[in-house]
């Protein structure tokens, strides 16, 4: 029996959710919408058609009164008077995009309700995070007596107090988690408020700043909602409930803003605004705001988003694009130095990476370890050590099933500042523990990450067949967005189809363009990066998918099209190579690492050793093996047995069958009976025959070739009819009467010549089906993968 899997493997986890069809097609009559939309809606775990609709029929209406908000009415009050007073305000926000945001939401209130208002950010690298005692000291010394955080505040114990008892005020507008004893602030705005009652406890900082400007200004200022869309998508937090509605307005304003900084860093980033959605924020104009804190001061990110002029927001546009090239280099440098320290300290048994090195930019370090995660999926903590004062400085990020904030808090003697979740945390330590940290990191993962554990995870919202999908479905998924934390983008599976064509594209041929079908629907499948797919599959392999479908649009025409996350073939993978002969042609199709080519023949290592790269192994000197390998056949196996004895031998994922043959006997024409009885009729009219000397002639009379003469001899020997002696041949007198395939020369050169046409001329599909009907090889079902990881 040959391998149990012999796939090309997914990269990813898949992770199905189990889907009611009959709940399905109940909802879908109930909410008249899409089969496909409803089945997304299920995979969430949304179940009725009532709160279907809500989603997709958002209006003010999913608004809820601010005034919800724990002392929010006395904060009101409280910035009423100020202003009435002619008070001055400070605005003291944080140095992300959400901070960022919040600031300018909060400002544009108090500026429209003619407030002295001015606003703060700390610098990451300066002040740290939240309220900073030196920025509260020159905030009083600049007579300001009402400060209001945004995005931040609830851990600012220490320079809450020291306001207070300047007899200075603080509103606190937050979002973050609340620890053990909140600060002495005067008010306190948030949606988790341990008091409160507000219906919607996920609210982003800037949605909670929002909150505030509708309650101060009476009405909901819609033309903030741009920057409301920004801060909640960048902050990654949750989709659902009011957020989503913030959002999607929000997107919808931004997409016709007149505001100059989007139009600005619409420009110099090259993307339509008109076209914009969570996307462009989340990848275009999200990242540049957060660079600018990163590396340095995030002030001037206000001061663009309230940009009067197209001048000013372009020069700010260009500088803020500049900050974030600048990010990409640091992480890019940054990450290669990473994974050459996590090359160095990996072992067999690492299961969490912890890497320092003095002079990284902590203001990166989290989206380093990112990368690293999705290179190596292994928890990861990326430190950046101050040699100047001893400290190791960083952020970690995490892989399901190691929750970072409970196994950091084990190691409290050695962390004495931390602070986190699940998925994501940062820490201060002293650089002398960092090796100790992650000793014992790694000791405690080995008790929690199981082997299946450290195989990345790819979730699954839909599953489909291809005659499932059409521009139209997919249109009608629109509707959906936008998409994000708690509501993802679906992923979507493509059941099992058929490689219809496969090809690699672009300059360097990095990508693969292909086609699938299945019960006579197609589907454009473009594959970025994924180049070896090219050289794994081929027509009419059998593969399951996963990605996102798109519509791609070109010259007025619309097409579903996938863009591919993940592939896994359903059968093992057969190469046909036969007939190439030469070498270079058909070496570099096979993978470097992990193929073992096998020969039968020793003649055959003349022909092919100084030509060919890969390791040769003759078929006797095979070992049973338990390592998978990708299996060359050479040259021409003497029996099915010694096929068989190589699939027993070696688990493989891939054959090329190449079959090399130096002597063509047995792909000549059997000799039929008529041919046997004349030559043997020849023989008996003479006695004796000098083959060796007169074969060319009688070849020549004939029109026979020699091999076939030869091949007559041996069979008549074998059964007993001639005797040969020194070329000379000699009939036998009375020999006895015996069949043809009596002969054990006879049988073996048609079970050679038979096995010969089958391995070199039988079409590729009919030799597939061979193997696999010997036990050889065999599919595996889909379900089976899942059971077996």
């Amino acid at each position: 029996m040959g391998s149990e899997i012999a796939l090309l493997k997914s990269k990813k986890r898949w992770i199905t959710p189990e889907i009611n069809e009959q709940l399905v097609e109940q909802l879908q009559k109930e909410s008249n919408l899409s089969p496909v939309v409803v089945k997304y809606f299920v995979s969430q775990g949304i179940t009725n058609s009532v709160v279907m609709k809500e989603y997709l029929e958002m209006d003010e209406q999913s608004l809820h009164d601010p005034l919800l908000l724990f002392q929010m009415k006395e904060a009101v009050e409280r910035v009423q008077q100020a202003i009435q007073l002619e008070e001055k305000i400070l605005v003291y926000g944080d140095y992300d995009a959400d901070g960022i945001t919040s600031t300018s939401v909060m400002l544009s209130a108090l500026h429209e309700l003619g407030a002295n208002a001015t606003y703060e950010i700390p610098n990451r690298f300066d002040h740290g995070y939240g309220p900073s005692l030196n920025l509260f000291k020159q905030a009083i010394k600049d007579n300001v007596t009402l400060i209001i955080t945004v995005d931040n505040g609830v851990s600012g114990h220490e320079a809450i107090e020291f306001a207070r008892l300047q007899g200075v005020d603080v509103i606190v507008t937050d979002h973050h988690e609340i620890g053990e004893t909140l600060p002495n602030a005067n008010f306190i705005i948030h949606p988790r408020h341990p008091e409160g009652v507000y219906p919607f406890t996920e609210l982003a900082g800037v949605g909670v700043a929002f909150k505030f400007a509708c309650a101060l200004l009476n009405r909901v200022p819609e033309e903030l909602l741009d920057l409301v869309a920004i801060g909640t998508i960048a902050d990654l937090v949750s989709l659902k409930g009011e957020n989503r509605y913030l959002v999607k307005k929000g997107i919808a304003i931004l997409q016709r803003s007149k505001r100059f900084a989007l139009q600005a860093l619409a420009n110099i980033a090259g993307f339509d605004l008109l076209k914009a959605d969570e996307e462009t924020i989340g990848f275009a104009i999200g990242p540049r705001l957060n660079a600018i804190g990163r590396l340095g001061d995030a002030k001037p990110g206000v001061e663009f988003i309230l940009s009067t002029s197209m001048d000013d927001a372009t020069f700010l546009a260009k500088e803020i694009d500049k900050a974030n090239k600048a990010r990409q280099a640091i992480v890019a440098k940054m990450t290669e130095e990473a994974t050459e320290l996590a090359e160095q300290v990996m072992t067999e048994s690492t299961k969490v990476l912890v890497i320092a090195k003095s002079g990284w930019n902590p203001g990166v370090v989290g989206i380093v370890a990112s990368k690293l995660v999705d290179k190596y999926y292994l928890p990861t903590v990326i430190l950046g050590i101050d040699d100047e004062k001893g400290i190791a400085k960083g952020s970690a990020r995490s892989i399901e099933g190691f929750h970072l904030f409970n196994e950091l808090s084990k190691n409290g003697d050695i962390l004495p500042h931390f602070g986190g979740h699940p998925m994501a945390a940062g820490m201060t330590l002293q650089k002398e523990d960092v090796d100790e940290l992650r000793t014992r990191l790694n000791d405690q993962a080995q008790h929690v990450l199981s082997d299946t554990d450290l195989i990345p995870i790819e979730k699954i919202d839909i599953t489909l067949t291809l005659p499932e999908i059409s521009v139209k479905e997919i249109e009608s998924f629109q509707q959906l967005k936008p998409f994000g934390m708690d509501f993802p983008k679906p992923i979507f599976h493509i059941q099992e189809s058929e490689v219809a064509s496969i090809r690699k594209i672009g300059s360097t041929s990095q990508h693969v363009k292909m086609v699938v079908e299945s019960n006579g629907a197609t589907l454009d499948c473009i594959a970025f990066f994924k180049s070896y797919l090219a050289d794994e599959l081929y027509p009419e392999t059998k593969i399951s998918l996963i990605g996102d479908l798109q519509i791609n649009e070109w010259n007025g025409k619309k097409n579903a099209q996938l863009l591919v996350k993940d592939v896994k073939a359903l059968e093992w993978q057969l190469h046909d190579i036969r007939g190439v002969r030469q070498v270079n042609r058909w070496e570099h199709l096979i993978p470097k690492e992990n193929s073992i080519v096998v020969y039968f023949n020793r003649a055959s290592v003349q022909q092919f050793e100084s030509v060919l790269s890969l390791p040769l192994h003759h078929i006797e000197s095979l070992e049973e093996s338990l390592d998978e390998k990708n299996v060359v056949f050479l040259d021409m196996p003497e029996s099915e047995k010694q096929l068989e004895a190589v699939f027993t031998a070696i688990p493989t994922t891939k054959v090329y069958t190449h079959f090399y043959v130096s002597d063509d006997v047995y792909l000549e024409s059997i000799p039929t009976r008529d041919q046997f009885k004349w030559y043997y009729g020849f023989l008996l009219k003479r006695d004796s025959f000098y083959l060796e000397k007169h074969i060319d002639e009688l070849a020549k009379h004939k029109g026979w070739s020699k091999s076939k003469l030869n091949f007559m001899t041996k069979v008549f020997f074998d059964l007993g009819f001639v005797k040969i002696n020194n070329g000379l041949v000699e009939t036998v007198s009375n020999a006895p009467k015996r069949d043809l395939s009596e002969s054990l020369v006879y049988q073996e050169h048609m079970m050679k010549s038979d096995l010969a046409r089958r391995l070199l001329y039988a079409p590729k599909k009919e030799l597939k089906e061979w193997f696999e009907q010997n036990n050889w090889v065999r599919t595996v079902s889909e379900e089976e993968q899942e059971r077996w990881i």
